[in-house]
């Protein structure tokens, strides 16, 4: 069962309350993933005055274990080795979050791909560099949140390799998740404007190009993009209170009609250029051909754009609109939590984080970098939950991100040759930048039918790409990765070398470090057998089992 039950109502989200080191056994993980062949399953001081005793001072919470700062980090980075779990016991969740958004910005995935050549012409209609930059920025640049960020944000504003139709669809597709990097700590109006500029998104959501209606040819505005704005990245359908939950009665938050007068505001939207001997165009915000644009009046969620008003102006009023409308701050909140820490937050996290999303406490709406800190140090995320069924289940990608970062894999070439990882047959079902739809790989409100997690009216997300056969690639796939890698990208286990001669040791190093000391102690004792099972001289072979059968284990898969 995987029931994302969750703690009651915490205090304020800055009253942090220190995770339990209690390991909890997740009661049952949903068929599809009972591998049981792999052993899953489960001081206060004061000080005189001559005339008074001053109260008495609240000591500081102490610094994290290493399971408290592990869990922290599978939740706020791609991945955490040793150093990484020391350095968040060192500064603190507060202090290491300050200083992730204090590092500079990394390599872009477009300067990596010019710098590896791939902007030449017989690269015009290929996609050819396009995974081996994403896989770079993932696993060798320093700042991780930024990086998780990212993606949670590249999952609710979707753009998908595939459905880009232009020149140069791998710098397209490189610029709009440069967009979410550059942005990932900025504020969510401003990321707004961006996507609603940009190359890959007008191809992918078909809007560059929309002209004004003709009367007569009957041709009327493209309204893909006016309803996607809405609908997924911004408002939702329904009407919700700042909790997240659905107004009573319900009401919904746009009708054809906005539809129809928003998509007005997008028309006359291009490139800058028609030059296609270079893909510089894809990284330039589109512009208006005004003989193309909308300058009639036109109306949406309440709003005018007053008839004349250039393309713009229309714009601005347009996105100035949507950030304003009560839904922004729930619907947006709930999804970064889903994203970051557990598939069913409580309406009381929600709330807490949208009014924070509402006003940072300088007056600004929409500071990233204000939520995320909120989410991170919520004492909902830093408590482990009581409920044996919280949680979510960890995407695909992190997972194969959280064991490269969490034991050195590197590709000394600079190629990271991992590739489209996509396929639910033969490698994770997921790849970064790869959405099969603007729907994600899964949407935040799904339900798989029929079993205990829709009886108990929960969510969960990642299961949507979750079935035998995916999760048999899984395994399989990271059967080839964990003890060979790929080309000359390979991790390394120095670190346990020492260790892997005692089973004991070595598989706590992998629970503590991979898995946030998550693993049961049956599955601990199932994993320790099946690494002595093998000679203790044969260290390479004991490394990978420990880590392969963590991996597989439903102790590990469902992050807590």
């Amino acid at each position: 069962m995987f029931d994302e039950s969750v703690a009651p109502e915490a205090p304020a989200p800055e009253h942090i309350v220190s995770e339990t080191s209690t390991r909890l056994r997740p009661e049952v993980l949903v068929s599809t993933l009972a591998l049981a062949a792999c052993g899953g399953g489960g001081g206060s001081g004061s000080s005189a005055t001559s005339s008074a005793v001053s109260p008495t001072a609240a000591a500081p919470p102490p610094p994290p274990t290493d399971v408290q700062a592990s869990r922290f980090l599978a939740q706020a980075a791609m991945g955490s080795s040793r150093a990484d779990i020391t350095e968040v016991q060192s500064l603190g969740y507060a202090g290491w979050i300050d200083a992730q958004i204090a590092k500079p910005r990394g390599q872009s995935l477009w300067d990596y791909l010019v710098a590896q050549g791939y902007n030449v012409p017989a690269n015009i209609f290929a996609e050819a560099g396009f995974d081996n930059a994403m896989w770079r920025a993932l696993l060798a640049e320093p700042d991780q949140l930024r990086q998780r960020v990212a993606m949670a944000l590249l999952q609710t504003t979707v753009v998908g390799m595939s459905g880009i139709n232009t020149a140069w669809d791998q710098f397209a597709m490189a610029a709009y998740v440069d967009l979410m990097f550059d942005n990932a700590f900025g504020n969510y109006r401003t990321l707004l404007e961006k996507i609603s500029t940009n190359a890959a998104m007008g191809s992918f959501l078909s809007f560059n190009g929309s002209r004004k209606a003709n009367p007569k040819t009957g041709s009327q505005p493209d309204e893909n993009y006016a309803r996607e704005i809405m609908q997924l990245f911004s408002i939702g359908l329904r009407m919700l209170n700042m909790d997240g939950t659905e107004k009573v009665p319900a009401q919904d938050t746009y009708v054809q009609a906005d539809v129809i007068g928003l998509a007005r505001v997008f028309t006359g939207m291009t490139y800058d250029t028609t030059d296609t001997s270079t893909p510089d165009r894809n990284r330039r915000p589109l512009v208006f051909n005004a003989s193309w644009h909308e300058t009639g009046e036109s109306t949406f969620l309440g709003a005018t754009v007053p008839a004349g008003t250039d393309g713009p102006g229309a714009l601005k009023i347009a996105l100035d609109t949507i950030f304003a409308h009560p839904n922004v701050p729930p619907f947006v909140s709930k999804q970064l939590i889903q994203r970051l820490v557990t598939s069913n937050p409580s309406p009381a996290y929600v709330a807490r984080v949208a009014a924070v999303f509402a006003d940072n406490g300088k007056s600004e709406r929409g500071d990233l970098k204000a939520v995320v800190r909120a989410i991170l140090l919520d004492t909902e995320a830093r408590t482990v939950p009581t409920d044996a069924n919280a949680g979510k289940l960890r995407e695909p990608v992190m997972r194969l991100t959280g064991w490269a970062r969490a034991f050195g894999a590197t590709s000394p070439s600079n190629a990271w040759p991992i590739g489209d990882t996509s396929s639910s047959t033969s490698r994770l079902a997921q790849s970064m930048g790869r959405s099969p739809s603007v729907f994600n790989f899964w949407r935040p409100g799904y339900v798989p039918p029929a079993t205990t997690i829709a009886a108990a009216g929960k969510v969960a997300p990642e299961f949507q790409v979750t079935n035998e056969t995916s999760v048999v690639a899984y395994v399989n796939f990271m059967n080839t990765l964990v003890p060979s890698g790929i080309g000359d990208f390979k991790a390394d286990y120095t670190a346990l070398t020492a260790k892997a001669a005692d089973s004991a040791a070595l598989v706590d190093e992998v629970n503590v470090v991979l898995a946030a000391g998550q693993l049961s102690a049956s599955t601990v004792a199932t994993i320790r057998g099946a690494v002595d099972s093998i000679a203790a001289t044969s260290t390479a072979n004991r490394i990978s089992t420990a880590i392969l059968l963590t991996m597989a284990s439903p102790d590990y898969l469902l992050l807590r």
